[in-house]
């Protein structure tokens, strides 16, 4: 099974924003007893939300690029041809 890169980026970033924006995560750990851990959360999500966003504009840029490489059927971008 192939992994896409955009869907996982955007999936990813939000959910990640969910957590780190609404209370739903320090709610879910409050009810299984894991409230101590609310403090470090940050040091986690923060992270992890720069990651998948990067991981989308990744994706769309290579799906802007592979659109290029599609329509002229030359993939080669060197603009200096002497």
């Amino acid at each position: 099974m192939k992994i896409n890169p955009l869907k996982t980026g955007i999936v990813g970033s939000i959910v990640l924003a969910l957590c780190c924006f609404t209370p739903i995560l320090v709610s879910l750990l409050a009810l299984v007893g894991l409230s101590a851990i609310t403090g470090y959360l940050d040091y986690v999500l923060f992270p992890a939300l720069g990651f998948f966003v990067l991981l989308t504009i990744y994706a769309l840029m290579r799906k802007k690029e592979d659109k290029c490489c599609s329509r002229t059927n030359n993939c080669d971008l060197n603009i200096n041809n002497k």
